[in-house]
């Protein structure tokens, strides 16, 4: 496994929240949620692959199980806390693991040089979502899929309490947001066409709805 210290720009804040790492580790019951949901992420996969904020590691299992022999695999994570133990998550598979500690708002690989790039909730935590895409957008060769699972702001008096509990949210869950419309976000990016979108029916409120797909880098400009 390859890994690297992060590499900010001049006056960014650290991202460090080793309580909420420790918590998710340990009462996080990520598989028996969203499991399904982070193998339709993993399914089929082939070529160069990137996760954006692989956090605990917690896709490295399912990339592993369902990843084609030709796979690479790429992650960043800037919590050193997370990356931690996602570098023992991946000490644990037969899956070779590019990990660094980079934000995804300024990626450190070269345009169209990935074939896919996954976001397993993890865009509700970014400090700049829309330069962050832009990232995305660039090291996605055309025809590369951006495949997601994230939470988005709800509809109704839900999003309303959404709103109201956010301070409080962010503060305690690692800089997670409750109310980020982050799918509309990417479906109405020029760069990406629809291949599906759908809500998953898990999660406990505040954190609803889930949403999962994929998107397919266009071609041209």
């Amino acid at each position: 496994m390859a890994d690297s210290t992060p590499r900010c720009a001049a006056g960014d804040r650290t991202i460090s929240h080793p309580a909420f790492a420790a918590l998710y580790d340990r009462f996080m019951p990520d598989r028996f949620l969203i499991g399904p949901h982070r193998e339709y992420l993993a399914a089929d996969l082939s070529g160069r692959v990137l996760d954006i904020g692989a956090g605990n590691g917690v896709m490295i299992p399912y990339i592993a199980a369902a990843g084609d022999d030709d796979l690479e695999y790429h992650a960043i994570e800037p919590d050193p806390n997370m990356r931690r133990r996602a570098a023992r998550e991946a000490r644990g598979t037969d899956l070779e693991v590019h990990l660094r500690g980079d934000r995804a708002e300024s990626l450190p690989y070269a345009d169209d040089s990935f074939d896919a790039v996954l976001s397993s909730l993890v865009f509700c935590t970014i400090a700049d979502p829309e330069r962050a895409l832009e990232e995305v957008a660039r090291v996605l060769r055309p025809d590369g899929e951006l495949r997601f699972l994230e939470h988005v702001r709800n509809d109704g008096w839900r999003a309303r309490a959404q709103d109201r509990l956010n301070p409080v949210w962010k503060r305690a869950a690692g800089g997670c947001q409750l109310n980020r419309e982050t799918v509309d976000r990417f479906v109405g990016h020029n760069a990406f066409g629809v291949l599906e979108v759908e809500r998953v029916g898990v999660g406990v409120f505040p954190v609803t709805p889930i949403v999962r797909g994929r998107l397919r880098r266009r071609r041209g400009p």
